[in-house]
């Protein structure tokens, strides 16, 4: 079964239930940039609700996302790391993260789907997720239709299912899926409520916070097993 998703920039749990759910799943890194949604931001949880954490890019209509440049001129490693010492420094597993955003924030990046690939690979082994992860730039080429490049990923894996987000049923051309031979599955991912730092609970947060909160539970938690 192969999911495919564009590389995020820490993305929120419900995409690496996604990825655990896959037997393979690729970072869809050549298609189109989209600005103001998830490709170069995400957020975390502080003391007054939620805030973005917003990598600033240099995207020009209509860059692919591995075209993407990111504006180094704006300090914007040094702003995120505070704010996630600011609001985590007392979660229960911050020194679980410690290395990893040490890491992070101490590279130099030039393009947001680097970034953002080695961020997915990163998090997804700290949560002990083992699907193989895949970069669709390095694979070869696939048609530009939406419905047609996902079932050519598949075939190029051999795969007789496709993994497509929740929302898919809204414009995913199944009729082409079953005309191909792969089988099209919904993803099915109720969002858990688990202890946080600060008051209410707080859903749609980027992975970290949960593995702040939660460390090497956080698995069993994105699974439902609690």
């Amino acid at each position: 079964m192969v999911a495919v998703h564009q590389p995020q920039y820490l993305p929120w749990i419900g995409y690496f239930h996604k990825i655990d759910q896959a037997d393979v799943f690729v970072l869809l890194d050549t298609v189109q940039f989209k600005k103001n949604e998830w490709q170069n931001r995400n957020r975390i949880k502080t003391a007054q609700g939620w805030q973005w954490l917003t990598v600033p890019v240099l995207y020009r209509y209509p860059h692919l996302i591995q075209e993407v440049p990111i504006n180094n001129k704006v300090h914007w490693q040094h702003k995120h790391r505070q704010a996630i010492i600011s609001n985590y420094k007392k979660a229960p597993h911050y020194d679980l993260l410690e290395p990893f955003f040490a890491e992070i924030f101490s590279s130099a990046w030039e393009i947001i789907s680097q970034l953002n690939i080695e961020v997915v690979r990163r998090l997804t082994g700290i949560l002990g997720i083992d699907t193989p992860l895949y970069v669709a730039s390095e694979l070869g080429a696939f048609p530009e239709d939406p419905d047609e490049r996902l079932i050519s990923i598949s075939q190029h894996f051999g795969a007789e299912t496709y993994l497509a987000g929740a929302g898919g049923r809204e414009y995913m051309d199944l009729k082409k899926y079953d005309k191909a031979g792969v089988q099209v599955i919904f993803q099915d991912f109720r969002h858990p409520v688990y202890d946080q730092l600060f008051s209410e609970f707080e859903p749609f947060m980027s992975v970290i916070d949960l593995i702040f909160n939660h460390g090497n539970k956080s698995l069993k938690i994105l699974r439902g097993d609690t």
